[in-house]
């Protein structure tokens, strides 16, 4: 899938975090904030990656604001980003479980 327009998806309430996405070609970037980055920086990075993997995004930009969230709402909150970001959302769900 191709990221088309810019996408927000989150809060910045304790335990959730922000996530924009926007086009950008050639590559895929992410830019992590988060209260808990010493801790568990790596970790939410890595499941942002690989849920992006999953749904098929290579090029985009991808700025997350964490405020503690657990793994289970870092994927939630990329994948609703990435399904308002698409011109049609065409994934398959169970690919995430």
């Amino acid at each position: 899938m191709k990221i088309v327009r810019e996408a927000l998806a989150g809060t910045l309430e304790s335990s959730d975090l922000m996530v924009r996405i926007t086009p950008r070609d050639g590559e895929l970037a992410i830019v992590l904030q988060s209260e808990v980055m010493h801790q568990f920086g790596a970790r939410i990075e890595a499941v942002a990656r690989e849920c992006l993997a999953k749904l098929g995004i290579t090029e985009a930009l991808v700025v997350i604001e964490d405020k503690g969230a657990l793994d289970c709402v870092v994927a939630a909150r990329v994948q609703t980003a990435v399904s308002r970001a698409v011109d049609e959302w065409t994934a398959d769900w169970s690919a995430l479980s």
